[in-house]
């Protein structure tokens, strides 16, 4: 079951939250960098979710989306025990591609601690190549109310 955002973040419809757990830090006792990409994954997850596309859409079960660039602005650091609230929305709707925003933020103190920009790329498996966003997805996608341009 999802908790109840706490914070509200102008352009997101969507927020999820989790703690930082011991795994997840380093010796200076703060998140590892790599586990932002974690971070972003969980979130992009409980955000597929919400949006109910897997139960709308027969062609979203067999799609295949490829992690192209993933850029990310590193602002302030989360600590053992920290709440992680992480927004997510669909930045651009490309040919072949979903850029999706995520904001890493301290729910405790507003403070937004981690900004991601990702592009995905929808692939045929079979030959490894892009291939473009079925209608009935990209429609989908662009009803969302998470700001898809």
């Amino acid at each position: 079951m999802r908790a109840t955002p706490l914070l509200t973040r102008p352009g997101f419809a969507f927020s999820t939250l989790f703690k930082v757990r011991y795994a997840e830090i380093d010796g200076q006792k703060i998140v590892f960098n790599s586990r932002y990409l974690e971070y972003a994954d969980v979130a992009v997850t409980e955000f597929w979710d919400w949006t109910g596309i897997a139960e709308a859409v027969e062609e979203w079960r067999h799609t295949e989306f490829n992690v192209r660039r993933a850029e990310l602005d590193y602002l302030a650091p989360f600590r053992l025990g920290d709440e992680v609230e992480a927004f997510v929305r669909i930045e651009k709707l490309g040919t072949t591609s979903i850029t999706k925003r995520f904001e890493l933020a301290n729910p405790a103190t507003g403070t937004l601690c981690c900004a991601i920009t990702m592009v995905s790329v929808h692939v045929d498996l079979a030959s490894g190549r892009p291939v473009p966003l079925p209608p009935a997805i990209r429609t989908y996608l662009e009803r969302l109310p998470t700001g898809v341009s």
